[in-house]
C-alpha cells in the first residue's frame, strides 16, 4: 500500500470532494453489540491515567502494524500525530490523561492483532474492522470510522468498466489476508475463480500492477490513495453497498480492564466533534466512488 510513499495525495486526488461516511466491519447496531459502548459504566475516576492498569504504568503503549500505511499514517511514522489514525490514537491517549511523552508504539502485525491472547499492547490502531467473529477473540471499543470497501484495478484491465457486482464475477481478485476485504470478495462478489490472499497490500498492489490479479479489494479511502499516489493508471472500479456498513475499532485482549475506558473516550471524541474534526482534516480528499449493485 505504501510502496512509494507521499505525504499528501496527488493534487488530483486533493481535489475530490469529502465522502458521506455510511460505514465498514458491521453497522453501527452490530458493533454496539459486539464493542462495549462504555459511557455509562466507565466513571470518571476509574478512567484516570493514575488508576489505569496499562502494561506499563505511566505509559499508554499502542500497536499497529508495520508499514503504516497512508493516509491512517504519515510517512510510515506513527509517532508523529499525523494521519488520521495516528491523530485518533493520540486524541484517545489525551481523553485517557496521556501526553504524547505517555505514549509509547509497537509493532503488532495485523493477524496477530486479531488472533486470542495476551496483546505486547494496551491498544491495537489498525482499520481494524469490528465483527462478531473477531470480538471473541479480543475486545473492540467503540467505532471510531465508519467506512466502505471498494476495489481498484489498472487502466485497461477486463474489469476496469465493471458497472456490478456480476460485472467482477470473472475476474481474478484479490485481498490481504484475515481482512473484511477479503469477506467481500468471498460472500458479495462470489467470483468463479479462486481469490488471492496477500500478506499486505504492498504485495497486493504490486501483484495487481504486474497483472498478477485484475482487481484489490481494500477499504475506500486507501482505494484513494493507492490509485492516486502510488499506482500508474490506477482506478478505483467502484465501492461496495453491503447495507450493513463496517467500522474501524480499537483492538484490546479479550477482557481488558482497559476496554470500558477506552470506549469512554471513543464515545466522547465522537459526541464532542473530535473525529469528525481528525477526518475533515486527513481523509477530506476521499470522494463517493460509484457504487457495485
Amino acid at each position: 500500500m505504501r510502496a512509494a510513499r507521499r505525504t499528501l495525495f496527488t493534487a488530483a486526488a486533493v481535489s475530490l470532494a469529502a465522502l458521506s461516511l455510511a460505514a465498514c466491519g458491521t453497522s453501527a447496531a452490530d458493533s454496539a453489540a459486539s464493542s462495549p459502548s462504555a459511557t455509562a459504566t466507565a466513571t470518571a475516576a476509574s478512567c484516570t491515567k493514575a488508576s489505569l492498569p496499562t502494561l506499563t504504568p505511566g505509559t499508554l503503549t499502542i500497536g499497529t502494524d508495520k508499514p503504516a500505511y497512508e493516509p491512517w499514517f504519515n510517512n510510515n511514522t506513527p509517532n508523529n500525530g499525523k494521519g488520521f489514525e495516528s491523530a485518533v490514537a493520540y486524541a484517545v491517549a489525551k481523553q485517557l490523561g496521556y501526553a504524547p511523552s505517555d505514549v509509547q508504539w509497537v509493532v503488532a502485525p495485523f493477524n496477530s492483532v486479531i488472533a486470542p491472547g495476551d496483546k505486547p499492547f494496551d491498544f491495537d490502531i489498525n482499520q481494524v474492522s469490528i465483527t462478531p467473529e473477531r470480538a471473541k477473540a479480543v475486545d473492540f471499543s467503540s467505532g471510531y470510522y465508519d467506512v466502505k470497501q471498494a476495489i481498484i484495478t489498472i487502466k485497461g484491465s477486463k474489469i476496469e468498466h465493471a458497472k456490478s457486482i456480476a460485472d467482477l464475477k470473472g475476474a481474478k481478485l484479490g485481498a490481504q489476508i484475515g481482512t473484511t476485504s477479503y469477506k467481500v470478495i468471498t460472500d458479495i462478489i462470489k467470483p468463479t475463480q479462486q481469490p488471492a490472499v496477500f500478506d499486505t497490500n504492498d504485495v497486493a498492489k504490486q501483484a495487481l500492477a504486474n497483472g498478477q490479479i485484475d482487481g484489490l479489494v481494500l477499504d475506500l479511502p486507501t482505494a484513494f490513495y493507492i490509485t492516486a499516489a502510488e499506482l500508474n493508471n490506477g482506478v478505483i472500479v467502484g465501492q461496495f453497498d453491503s447495507k450493513t456498513g463496517e467500522q474501524f475499532g480499537l483492538v484490546l485482549s479479550k477482557g481488558s480492564k482497559l476496554t470500558q475506558c477506552v470506549s469512554a473516550a471513543v464515545d466522547t471524541l465522537r459526541s464532542n466533534g473530535t473525529l469528525a474534526g481528525i477526518e475533515s482534516q486527513w481523509l477530506a480528499q476521499v470522494a463517493n466512488a460509484p457504487v457495485l449493485k
